[in-house]
């Protein structure tokens, strides 16, 4: 799991290498608190602290991350954020990403209210996902390839789970529906494999061709074994199902991708709130 928030920062950062400050792209002036959740390995957190040396930012999931240097500013916690939060500061920024492995509709619908609490008035979400179906725009992969079943079920399986994979498409309902404004997106096609000629889109494709082929199996182990398409599989099964995918991703000559999609939002200052709540 690491792995993926991982791939997920650096193919982010890569793509929006040509932004100031590609980290993120709600426009946060000189923050004092910004709070990252799901930290992951915690290289966004630690990245955000150096370029804003004067805040103080605060790492947190389940998981203790693997760094052996943080800057004095940057602090990581191992905590359950669905739980009532302890931070007494508002937050500036609140930064998310890969909710759709970690929670229910239910419990990301708590999140979002939980993010909205804790913000300053004026404050903002922001927000990365991305897709688990692979996708081609051309005749390179054929209709009936493998690769085209991973999506359908990794997705059927965790609905089964109660999680909702594909969150991109319910976003921005979800964080409208928990009373931010101003919202923005921005939606990615990240290749997989090399097959841009664009050098920074290969370089994205490089990275997350090796992210596929490593984090595959992690994926599916658990979902298939568990809740299957449509009953669960053996471990074997899953083993010969990933070894087809990968060998499928490794021909040089297919043009795939997947689409992700980041979203910030603001949460309204007092007079935005007075008028909101006044409107009939």
């Amino acid at each position: 799991m690491f792995e993926t928030y991982e791939a997920l920062h650096l193919l982010a950062s890569i793509i929006d290498s040509d932004k100031e400050n590609p980290l993120f792209q709600s426009p946060v002036v000189k923050p004092k608190h910004i709070l990252d959740i799901g930290t992951g390995k915690g290289s966004w957190a630690v990245d955000v602290a150096d370029l804003f040396p004067e805040a103080t930012v605060r790492g947190v999931d389940l998981f203790p991350p693997p760094v052996t240097w943080i800057p004095p500013n940057c602090f990581f916690e191992i905590d359950d954020i669905l739980q009532s939060w302890s931070w007494r500061d508002p937050f500036d920024l609140i930064h998310l990403r890969l909710l759709d492995i970690a929670f229910t509709l239910e419990e990301t619908d708590h999140l979002y209210k939980q993010c909205y609490d804790h913000l300053q008035p004026g404050g903002w979400i922001e927000q990365l996902e991305m897709s688990s179906f692979i996708e081609c725009d051309d005749d390179s992969v054929p209709a009936d390839n493998i690769l085209f079943t991973w999506g359908p079920r990794i997705t059927m399986a965790a609905n089964k789970a109660g999680r909702y994979f594909e969150i991109m498409g319910t976003l921005q309902e979800s964080i409208e529906r928990a009373g931010f404004v101003d919202i923005h997106t921005k939606d990615y096609r990240w290749p997989i494999g090399p097959w841009p000629k664009d050098k920074t889109l290969k370089e994205v494709g490089d990275i997350n061709y090796k992210h596929w082929l490593i984090g595959m199996e992690g994926y599916g182990m658990w979902l298939l074994t568990h809740y299957g398409d449509p009953v669960p599989w053996m471990k074997e099964e899953v083993q010969v199902y990933v070894a087809q995918m990968r060998r499928e991703l490794s021909k040089p000559r297919i043009h795939t991708y997947q689409k992700a999609r980041r979203i910030w939002a603001r949460k309204p200052v007092d007079h935005e709130r007075v008028k909101m709540e006044s409107s009939p």
